[in-house]
């Protein structure tokens, strides 16, 4: 009862999973949208739109309503990549998991799925500008999933201890 009395009627926090939801969302519009940011500046010669190529006919998708369904696209992409890694890493601590989740997903797309996206070259014919650049964004994203989905899951122990005790 006392509690109750200090806490108010506070909404009750977001539920694991949601929250896994919207920093995967989050992740991928946003650095989706570095990535967009990246390719205009020329440091990479990868654009956002190469995940509508293989099913969108027409140039529109090489402009600027093509970029934001990319980028939106990729955003719905991350909130399945940030399921992965909460289903598979969330019980790790540290970066260094989301740092080899970004390596990992990196290596899934330039090499593995290379064949579906017609506006990527082969890994071998791409300039080392492109590469470093894509390296840099998919290892600070897995380290956003990563860390994020880590935290939270460390923080809900913590909390169901001190309930517990």
């Amino acid at each position: 009862m006392a509690n109750e009395q200090i806490l108010g009627n506070y909404p009750k926090p977001m539920s694991f999973p949601v929250m896994v939801f919207w920093t995967g969302l989050f992740g991928g519009l946003f650095w989706g949208t570095i990535g967009w940011l990246a390719s205009y500046l020329s440091f990479t010669e990868i654009r956002p739109t190469v995940i509508l190529e293989p099913w969108a006919l027409g140039d529109w998708k090489h402009e600027w309503l093509g970029t934001l369904i990319s980028i939106i696209l990729i955003g719905i992409c991350s909130v399945v990549a940030a399921f992965v890694y909460y289903a598979v890493l969330k019980k790790f601590t540290g970066f260094w998991f989301g740092l080899g989740y970004g390596l990992v997903l990196f290596a899934v797309v330039f090499f593995i799925l290379n064949p579906l996206f017609p506006g990527i070259k082969p890994f071998f014919d791409l300039n080392r500008d492109t590469i470093i650049t894509s390296i840099c964004i998919y290892i600070v994203y897995g380290i956003f999933i990563g860390y994020s989905i880590n935290y939270e899951y460390q923080n809900n122990k913590v909390q169901e201890k001190e309930e517990s005790a």
